[in-house]
C-alpha cells in the first residue's frame, strides 16, 4: 500500500516518527516490566503517562501535516479542487485504508483503556505518593512506613471510595504538582486537617466503632538522664471502652464517639491544640451542656461565626500513620530494644543533649554531628571504654543516627513539634486540651482532669524494684525524678515537648 502524497511532509513525518519512537519504547519497558519484574513508579510515570501523550501529539501532527498539504495542493491552478472526498471501496486502496484505520482505531483505543488503568494504579501506589517527590514528601513517607498502618495505602485514608473524592484528591494534586515544580511549598506540609475525608467514610471501614476493646494493656520502658541510664518501667490498662464489651462504647475513652452523643468544640488554632468552647448533646434526652475556657474564653462575636467542629476519631488519633516520635521517645525505644547499649554511661544525656540543643540546617550535618558529639564525649570522659569498648560507641552512634533519619528532616522542618499529637497527654496537651479542670458549664460543672478516667496504672518503677498495684485498684503515679508535687499542678508537656528527663 501506499502512503498519500499527502503525507509526504514535515509536520506528518515528524508525527509519525514521534508516535513510532514513543510506541516502540513503551512495547521495550511493557515487556522489561512484565518478563523481566524491573518496574518502579518513575517506569509506570514515563510508560503509562508520558509516553501517551507524545504519542498522541505524534498522532495529531500526522492529520494537520496532512491537511496543511492538501489545502496547498487545492491552491494550484493545475488542480481541480473537490469539496468533498469520495470513497469508494471498490477502490482497493481505499479498502486497505479502511481496515488500516479500524484496527489502527481500535489498537489505539485497546491502549488508551490499558495505560489509563495502569495510569490510575500508579497514581493511587504509595510508591507514587511518597517516592517521587523525594524531598517533599520524605517525611511522611519514612513515618509512614514505621507506623502501625504501614499496610494501608495513602490513597485508602486520604482519598477513600467513589469517583467524588478521587476527583477532588487529582484537583488538589494538580497544584501540588505545580507547587513542587516551582518551589512554593511551605516546610514543613501543612497536616490537611481541613480536607480530610470524615472519619466514619475511612477509619471506620476497619475499626468498627460497635466492637471496639473494653482495655488494653500498655508497657512502657523508660531510661532516666543519669549515669547508669537508670530504667523506669510503667503498666498501664488503658480504659478504651466499657468494662464489658456488651456495653460497647458507653464508657470509657471511646464515649467520645457514642452515637448517642454528639461534641462539638471550636478551635482557637490551625492545628486544634487550643480548645475554648466544648459542647457536649445528648441525642435521646437532648440535654445540652456548654463548657468554655475559664481563662481564656471567647467573645461571642467570635463564637457566632466560628467553625463548630463534630468531634470524631481523627480529634485524638490525628496522626495515625505520620507520627514524628518525640527524641527522647525514640532513644528510649532504641535503649530498650537493643540498638543503643545500656551500659554505656550518660548515654541517654548524651544524645538527649545533641537532639535538643543542636539546630540542623540538613541531615547529613546532623550525622556528621552525632558521631563527633557522641565520640568525642567517651574520649574525654571515659577514656578506658574509647579505648576497649568503642563498638559500644559506634553501635550508640549508629542506633541514635537511625532514629533521627526515621522522626527529624531538618530539610523539610519537620519533627515532633512541628505534628503535634493529639492522643495522650506526655508530650503534647493531647487530652488536656479539654480535661485540664478549667472548662466549666454555666452551672459549675467541670470536665474532668482525674487520670483514673482513661487509665490505671498497674505498676511503676525500677525494674526488680517496681510498685505493683492490687487488683481493680490504680497506684497513684510517681514522678521518675523527684519534682515535688509539680507534676500535678502543670501539664506534662510544658516539660517532656522541650526537655528531657
Amino acid at each position: 500500500m501506499k502512503l498519500p502524497k499527502t503525507f509526504f511532509n514535515k509536520i506528518s513525518l515528524l508525527g509519525a516518527i514521534l508516535s513510532i519512537t514513543a510506541l516502540a519504547i513503551f512495547a521495550f519497558l511493557f515487556i522489561l516490566t512484565y518478563f523481566f519484574d524491573v518496574g518502579g513508579a518513575y517506569i509506570g510515570i514515563l510508560m503509562y503517562m508520558l509516553l501517551p501523550v507524545f504519542l498522541i501529539i505524534g498522532l495529531i501532527f500526522i492529520p494537520i501535516g496532512m491537511i496543511r498539504t492538501a489545502r496547498k495542493i487545492a491552491k494550484d491552478v493545475n488542480h481541480d479542487p473537490m469539496r468533498w472526498r469520495v470513497i469508494d471501496f471498490n477502490n482497493p486502496r481505499t479498502r486497505v485504508a479502511s481496515v488500516v484505520f479500524i484496527f489502527g482505531t481500535l489498537l489505539f483505543l485497546v491502549l488508551s483503556a490499558v495505560g489509563s488503568y495502569q495510569a490510575f494504579h500508579i497514581t493511587e501506589s504509595v510508591e507514587f505518593c511518597g517516592t517521587v517527590c523525594h524531598t517533599v514528601m520524605e517525611p511522611e513517607h519514612t513515618t509512614y512506613q514505621n507506623s502501625p498502618h504501614a499496610r494501608v495505602t495513602c490513597t485508602e485514608c486520604h482519598v477513600g471510595e467513589g469517583a467524588g473524592w478521587y476527583v477532588k484528591s487529582k484537583l488538589s494534586g494538580a497544584y501540588q504538582v505545580y507547587s513542587v515544580l516551582a518551589e512554593k511549598y511551605p516546610k514543613p506540609i501543612p497536616t490537611p486537617v481541613k480536607h480530610l475525608r470524615p472519619a466514619r467514610e475511612t477509619c471506620e471501614q476497619c475499626h468498627w466503632p460497635q466492637k471496639f476493646y473494653s482495655s488494653q494493656l500498655r508497657y512502657e520502658k523508660h531510661f532516666l538522664a543519669d549515669s547508669g541510664n537508670t530504667e523506669w518501667d510503667i503498666h498501664l490498662n488503658m480504659k478504651i471502652g466499657a468494662e464489658h464489651s456488651a456495653f460497647v462504647n458507653q464508657k470509657g475513652i471511646h464515649w467520645h464517639n457514642n452515637q448517642n452523643v454528639k461534641i462539638e468544640y471550636i478551635a482557637s488554632d490551625e492545628k486544634r491544640e487550643v480548645l475554648p468552647w466544648i459542647r457536649y448533646i445528648n441525642l435521646e434526652t437532648g440535654d445540652t451542656i456548654v463548657y468554655e475556657n475559664e481563662w481564656e474564653p471567647l467573645e461571642d462575636s467570635v463564637k457566632a461565626v466560628a467553625e463548630k467542629r463534630k468531634m470524631d476519631c481523627m480529634d485524638c488519633h490525628n496522626r495515625p500513620s505520620h507520627k514524628f516520635l518525640v527524641p527522647q521517645l525514640f532513644i528510649d525505644n532504641a535503649i530498650a530494644g537493643g540498638q543503643i547499649p545500656k551500659e554505656l554511661p550518660e548515654i541517654k544525656r548524651v544524645t538527649m543533649g545533641i537532639l535538643f540543643s543542636e539546630q540542623f540546617n540538613t541531615k547529613d550535618t546532623a550525622m556528621m554531628v552525632i558521631e563527633n558529639r557522641i565520640s568525642e564525649f567517651y574520649k574525654d570522659n571515659y577514656p578506658e571504654i574509647f579505648a576497649e569498648k568503642y563498638n559500644l560507641i559506634e553501635a550508640a552512634i549508629a542506633g541514635t543516627q537511625d532514629g533521627f533519619s526515621k522522626n527529624m528532616f531538618p530539610e523539610m522542618k519537620a519533627n515532633w513539634d512541628a505534628y503535634p499529637v493529639h492522643i495522650g497527654h506526655l508530650e503534647y496537651n493531647g487530652c488536656f486540651r479539654c480535661h485540664d479542670n478549667n472548662h466549666v458549664s454555666s452551672e459549675g460543672k467541670r470536665i474532668s482532669k482525674d487520670c483514673n478516667m482513661c487509665h490505671s496504672i498497674l505498676l511503676q518503677g525500677e525494674p526488680c524494684k517496681s510498685e505493683v498495684g492490687k487488683h481493680n485498684e490504680s497506684l497513684e503515679f510517681k514522678h521518675p525524678v523527684d519534682i515535688d508535687e509539680a507534676w500535678k499542678e502543670a501539664n506534662c508537656s510544658e516539660c517532656h515537648r522541650y526537655l528531657y528527663f
